[in-house]
């Protein structure tokens, strides 16, 4: 129909209203009572950011890289002495790290880049607050999100383990695994190669001219009158 037709016909607007309010309404409610019904979230819901504290190495990419710059980090050097080294080493020390959540966007791009999975997703999202000045999470209160970060999914049985993993598996293996993988890889090229090489063909068939053969006159195994005791090697 025209959309002349739809401004002639009076009430269509009205019956069509009605009829999705009807199909509704033996439909059955799928409405959660929260607070008292908690809501089934997916386990990878943006809903706060957790730290784990000992993963970080201070590396400031996690602030730089936030839009909103609502991350704030603050760390000391301090040196470790190693043992047989010949000078101490230094290494950062974190002592600020809060995040701004009146402020985050939740992008999650801070997860992302941080190369040690310092930082996770948890799906808990009840930390509303009176006064906007609460929403800042220091490092401690991060810290206490990350019992509520679910566990990783299982990886798949088809696919091909991580790099960290091949490396822990051929730790774990020994030398002598490694040794034998090396020495048996030769003999499965060999195993795979053709057992026929395949035949050359001869100059002589080549260029048509009969081959040459070096024919050599046996040795005489009789005693030489003139010398009846040679020596060796003649």
């Amino acid at each position: 129909m025209s959309d002349e037709g739809d401004r002639i016909a009076p009430g269509k607007g009205l019956l069509d209203g009605l009829a999705v309010t009807l199909k509704t309404m033996t439909r059955r409610s799928t409405t959660q009572q929260y607070p008292d019904v908690e809501p089934d979230l997916p386990p990878r819901s943006r809903g706060v950011i957790a730290l784990l504290e000992e993963n970080c190495t201070v590396c400031m990419l996690c602030a730089r890289e936030c839009p909103d710059w609502c991350i704030y980090i603050d760390s000391h050097k301090e040196e470790v002495v190693v043992p047989g080294a010949a000078r101490a080493r230094q290494r950062n020390v974190l002592d600020k790290f809060d995040i701004d959540y009146s402020l985050c966007m939740y992008c999650g791009i801070c997860i992302e880049v941080c190369p040690f999975d310092a930082l996770h997703w948890t799906p808990e999202f009840e930390y509303a607050e009176t006064d906007v000045l609460s929403l800042l999470h220091d490092k401690d209160r991060l810290g206490e999100w990350m019992r509520t970060v679910p566990p990783p999914p299982a990886h798949d049985v088809l696919g091909e383990p991580s790099k960290e993993e091949a490396t822990a598996a051929r730790k774990a293996a020994g030398p002598g695994a490694a040794t034998a993988a090396k020495t048996a890889r030769p003999s499965a090229v060999r195993a795979t190669a053709p057992t026929t090489a395949p035949r050359a063909v001869p100059p002589s068939r080549a260029t048509g001219t009969a081959p040459q053969r070096s024919v050599q006159e046996p040795r005489s195994t009789e005693p030489d009158p003139e010398n009846p005791n040679p020596e060796p090697g003649r």
